[in-house]
C-alpha cells in the first residue's frame, strides 16, 4: 500500500538585487552614518535650521542619488520599485514624526537632547524593521498567502488612520496610558529630572532610570508600531528584501534632521491621515490582487509605475488642501481676534479714561 505524503509548500525563489557585496556595503554605510550622528551630537546642543536644512538635503540628495544607481545598474523596472517604495517610506515617516513630536512635548524633552533621542529611535527601527524584512522576505518565498495576509493588514491600518482622522484622534498620545511606561516604572524607579543623555544615574545609592530613558523607551516602542505598518507597505511595491531594506533605511537616517525642519510645519498637514488612509489602503488591494493573480492568472495586477502616479498624486493632493485648509483656519482665527480687540478696544479705552482725574473732571 503507498502512502501519499501532503504536498511541500510552494518556495518562491526570491528575485532580488541584494549580492554579498552589495548588502555589506549598504550596512557599513548606514552604520557609518549612524555613527557619524552620534559624534556631532556627543554634546548636547539646539538645532540651527541651517544645520537641520543641510542635513536634510544631504540626506534627500544620497537616496536620490542611489536610485540613480539602481536605475542604471539593474534597470528602470528596478529604479521605478526603488522611487516608489522610498517615497512611501518616507510619507509613512513624516507620520511618525508627529507621534515623536507629541513623545517629545510629553516628556518636556529638552530641546538640547531632543536629537538624540530621535537616532535612538531611528537605531530601534532600523533594527526592528530589519527583522520584520527578514522574517517577511522568509515568509513570502514559502508561502503565496502571506501577500494576502499583509494586503489585510494595511487594509485594516488604513481603515484605522481615517476613523483616527475622521474622530480627530490621528495624532493624541497618553504618556501615563502607556503600557511600556507603566511597565518600565514598575521595574525600575525613574528620576524626576534629565541628566543630560544619561539612561541611568545612582540615586540614593540606589540605580534609577532617567526621564530621557523613559522617553527613548517610549520612542522605541511606537518603533514597533510603525515596522508593522511600513513593512509589509513596501513589500507591497517590491518583493526584493534588499530593496525594501534600503528604501526603509535611507527614509530613516534623514528623519532626525527632517524633524526639526517641518517641527513648525507638521500642524499645517492637517489632511495627512486622511492622505496615508488611501495609501495604505491602495498597496492593500494591490497587495490582494497581487496574490489573487498567483492563484487566478486571469485577476489583473497593478504595475508599479501606475502604483507611483497614484501614491504622488494623493501626496500631492493632501499637502495642497493641508496647505489650504491651514490658510484659511489662520486667517479665520486672525478675523476673530480682529473682531474681538475691535469690540473691547472702546470698553478698554472708556476703563482708562475712568482712571484719569481730568478727564473725569472734564465729563
Amino acid at each position: 500500500m503507498s502512502i501519499t505524503l501532503p504536498a511541500a509548500p510552494s518556495v518562491l525563489a526570491i528575485d532580488t538585487i541584494g549580492t554579498p557585496t552589495l548588502w555589506a556595503v549598504t550596512i557599513a554605510a548606514v552604520v557609518g552614518l549612524l555613527v557619524l550622528d552620534f559624534i556631532a551630537t556627543r554634546k548636547p546642543h539646539e538645532v540651527t535650521m541651517r544645520e537641520a536644512t543641510l542635513w536634510s538635503i544631504f540626506y534627500v540628495a544620497l537616496p536620490l542619488a542611489f536610485g540613480g544607481y539602481v536605475w542604471s545598474q539593474h534597470g528602470s523596472e528596478r529604479g521605478v520599485e526603488y522611487y516608489t517604495g522610498y517615497l512611501v517610506e518616507k510619507a509613512l515617516s513624516v507620520d511618525n514624526l508627529f507621534v515623536f513630536m507629541l513623545l517629545l512635548a510629553a516628556f518636556a524633552v529638552p530641546k538640547a537632547l531632543q536629537q538624540r533621542v530621535l537616532l535612538y529611535g531611528i537605531v530601534g527601527a532600523l533594527v526592528l524593521r530589519g527583522i520584520f524584512i527578514a522574517l517577511g522576505a522568509a515568509a513570502l518565498s514559502a508561502f503565496d498567502w502571506v501577500f494576502l495576509v499583509f494586503g489585510l493588514v494595511l487594509l485594516l491600518t488604513g481603515a484605522k488612520l481615517l476613523k483616527d482622522a475622521l474622530s480627530g484622534n490621528e495624532h493624541t498620545t497618553d504618556v501615563a496610558d502607556m503600557k511600556i511606561v507603566k511597565l518600565t516604572k514598575r521595574l525600575m524607579p525613574v528620576t524626576d529630572e534629565y541628566v543630560g543623555p544619561k539612561l541611568t544615574v545612582k540615586q540614593a545609592g540606589k540605580r534609577a532610570l532617567t526621564p530621557f530613558a523613559l522617553v527613548v523607551v517610549a520612542v522605541f516602542a511606537t518603533d514597533v508600531v510603525f515596522a508593522i505598518d511600513s513593512v509589509p507597505a513596501v513589500y507591497g511595491i517590491t518583493g526584493d528584501p534588499y530593496l525594501v531594506f534600503a528604501t526603509n533605511a535611507f527614509a530613516l537616517l534623514g528623519l532626525c534632521a527632517l524633524y526639526f525642519v517641518l517641527e513648525g510645519a507638521l500642524a499645517k498637514l492637517v489632511h495627512l491621515s486622511y492622505g496615508l488612509a488611501a495609501i495604505l489602503g491602495f498597496i492593500g488591494v494591490k497587495l490582494v490582487l497581487h496574490w489573487a493573480h498567483m492563484e487566478w492568472s486571469s485577476v489583473p495586477e497593478i504595475p508599479t509605475l501606475a502604483s507611483l502616479g497614484v501614491i504622488v498624486g494623493i501626496l500631492v493632493f493632501t499637502t495642497v488642501t493641508s496647505l489650504i485648509a491651514s490658510s484659511k483656519a489662520e486667517k479665520a482665527a486672525g478675523e476673530s481676534a480682529t473682531a474681538d480687540a475691535a469690540a473691547t478696544g472702546p470698553v478698554d479705552e472708556f476703563a482708562g479714561d475712568l482712571d484719569d482725574p481730568d478727564t473725569l473732571s472734564r465729563r
